[in-house]
């Protein structure tokens, strides 16, 4: 079988269903499938990151990195009225993303991009990753070099992984690219980490 953290899942029948998501006064609903990470409703984890994040000032769009069928990028881009970049490797999560946006008319835009590969070009004012814990350290270590190079002077990087799952390591990875890395919140075992790019 296909892990979630791959580009296509033609060997993961497809089962399609939908929950609504009420977060702020948003009532929201997302398409989910067989094959794509937290199907059945928002991991915790993404919850506990759009409870801590808050954006910044600076007016580019936000960069959701690993943004699978688009339940952080969308509920941020309604909530904060921003234009959110998402980037999912997994064919079926970005497609099924494409279809979120649309029907809760979101300004997103949605690419299939294999980390940053489809947005080289870009800066942004915030990069928010609930990074895929199982494709490795080196995968997610690689979200978070890469951030550095597309966040504009001031941006910020957001992540969210559990104290189990390495939040540790992250921090100090974080913390030696950025000269800084705080911990904004631990909830339920995740850490939400925030580092801000001051060159």
């Amino acid at each position: 079988m296909s892990h979630y953290y791959s580009k296509e899942q033609n060997d993961i029948e497809s089962n399609p269903s939908s929950f609504n998501f009420n977060f702020k006064g948003l009532e929201l609903q997302f398409k989910t499938d067989n094959g794509v990470f937290s199907k059945n409703y928002i991991d915790y984890g993404s919850f506990a990151m759009l409870k801590a994040f808050m954006p910044n000032n600076i007016d580019l769009p936000i960069l959701d990195m690993g943004s699978g069928y688009g339940p952080i990028g969308i509920t941020v881009s309604k909530l904060y009225k921003k234009e959110v970049y998402m980037c999912e490797i997994n064919e079926r999560a970005f497609k099924l993303s494409l279809e979120n946006i649309k029907y809760n008319n979101a300004n997103c835009k949605a690419f299939n991009s294999d980390l940053y590969e489809k947005v080289e070009d870009k800066q942004f004012s915030s990069i928010i990753t609930n990074p895929p814990i199982r494709a490795g350290k080196d995968i997610v270590f690689k979200i978070y070099d890469g951030a550095y190079n597309h966040l504009i002077s001031g941006g910020e990087l957001w992540v969210v992984i559990q104290k189990k799952q390495g939040a540790p390591s992250s921090k100090a990875h974080i913390e030696e690219l950025f000269g800084n890395c705080e911990i904004i919140t631990r909830d339920k075992g995740y850490y939400i980490l925030k580092a801000k790019k001051e060159d």
